[in-house]
């Protein structure tokens, strides 16, 4: 049984309020704090919060200021077993978000970022990505998102890039910041919290580079800015998931909360959704869970103290409850493949089932047709083949989650499925 903690959820996120932007912010006011408690039960709780999802939810703890010693060892330890059973699996952009935790404040985990020698082997790693884009027509060996965590993560961890490399691929058309036609919001705000570091680097004299480079960077992160605000619809940014990175990106590079109609529709917008259930998943509430705090992954600042808080106690019961309790009846959803043809079934699940239960429903009815494979991600199960095809970020395929013939933001682990759901996995470009 894991140990508990008390948290005295207010005076803590008091004090861990320190302005620290460039442009206007938009924060939970300290009436609304008690709103963000299901965020810190169901990250500190969860029984998925391991691995790269600790890290998450290190990082997101320490930006806002919720420090024990006890929680972080046990968030650490999680994060370095994780890391020896992955070894040279970890991905670049996996790595990059393990330095910024660890790293996120002043803390004995320097040591390890040391001795581990993380900073180098990250170094390594993008290089790997620059490398694969070389020869497969500019695709990362994982994507864009992860590419802007590295060089986020090199920027402020003193590692060694090059800002010609970065100018020449971070430009604001660059096919990598699209999904299914579509731009994707997270991935286009990463690119700007990281383009925003190495653009204070240079004007602050850290690294060196020409006015040129400097001009680029600059009108790269309006134009991707631009691209993200055009994205806006009743106060979210692209989704409900995306919308905590958008709002970090706005922070450090755009007025847009200077208008308070602006920043209290997304507010009251995202604490609807917080509040309804959905950021289910450690990373989801911990992605959110700075920018509603008026913090930003550019406040990591590996030599400046860790916030102190009192001792705090949350219990290590399931995460608190913001949705109705699930019936335990039965309901019945309707499942396919589409590859070149369609298979379809269909199968009967408890309610409160998610879209990878139904999955591992079908694949019990009939592996030849319905048999898939699962890694672990950020955000929990991530499809990575269905009839044993693969999918390629060479190749730009990947399976497409869908729901009634919409999209899904959500991943096959988080998407709760309702009776009578036509539920289908599709093979996809991006």
């Amino acid at each position: 049984m894991r140990p508990s903690y008390q948290l005295p959820l207010v005076g803590l996120l008091l004090s861990s309020l320190i302005p620290g932007q460039l442009c206007k912010i938009c924060e939970v006011s300290k009436e609304n704090y008690s709103d963000l408690k299901p965020l810190l039960s169901t990250m500190v709780n969860s029984k998925y919060t391991r691995g790269i999802q600790a890290a998450n939810t290190l990082l997101s703890l320490r930006l806002v200021g919720i420090q024990n010693q006890s929680l972080e060892h046990q968030l650490t330890q999680g994060i370095q077993e994780d890391m020896k059973r992955k070894g040279s699996d970890l991905t670049s952009g996996q790595l990059a978000l393990i330095i910024l935790a660890l790293g996120a404040c002043k803390n004995t985990d320097e040591v390890f970022i040391s001795d581990a020698h993380l900073v180098r082997k990250l170094e390594e790693k993008f290089q790997a990505e620059i490398e694969n884009m070389e020869i497969h027509n500019g695709n990362p060996l994982t994507n864009y998102y992860q590419l802007s965590l590295d060089v986020l993560a090199l920027c402020l961890f003193n590692g060694d890039y090059s800002v010609t490399e970065i100018v020449d691929r971070f430009t604001p058309d660059n096919k990598n910041y699209y999904f299914g036609g579509h731009f994707s919001v997270d991935t286009g705000a990463m690119a700007v919290l990281a383009l925003t570091c190495v653009q204070r680097s240079i004007t602050s004299g850290k690294i060196e580079a020409d006015e040129k480079d400097l001009n680029k960077i600059n009108h790269y992160r309006e134009s991707l800015v631009n691209k993200t605000l055009s994205e806006e619809k009743d106060g979210l940014f692209g989704n409900t998931y995306s919308t905590g990175e958008a709002m970090q990106a706005l922070f450090v590079s755009s007025n847009y909360f200077e208008n308070e109609q602006n920043c209290q529709k997304t507010l009251h917008t995202v604490l609807r959704n917080v509040s309804q259930g959905a950021f289910r998943t450690p990373t989801a509430a911990a992605q959110i869970l700075p920018a509603l705090m008026g913090k930003t992954y550019l406040d990591v600042n590996k030599d400046s103290a860790c916030a102190h808080s009192p001792d705090f106690n949350i219990s290590s019961d399931d995460p608190v409850s913001v949705t109705p309790t699930a019936s335990p009846s039965k309901i019945t959803v309707n499942y396919s493949v589409q590859i070149n043809k369609t298979y379809s079934t269909s199968v009967t699940v408890k309610n409160g089932s998610v879209f990878l239960d139904v999955m591992e429903a079908a694949q019990k009815k009939n592996r030849t047709l319905f048999c898939f494979t699962t890694e672990e991600s950020s955000w929990g199960p991530y499809v990575t083949s269905v009839q044993g095809i693969q999918a390629n970020n060479n190749d730009r395929t990947y399976w497409e989650l869908l729901s009634n013939g919409k999209s899904l933001s959500q991943g096959v682990g988080s998407y709760v499925v309702k009776d009578g759901d036509n539920l289908e996995v599709r093979w996809a470009k991006y």
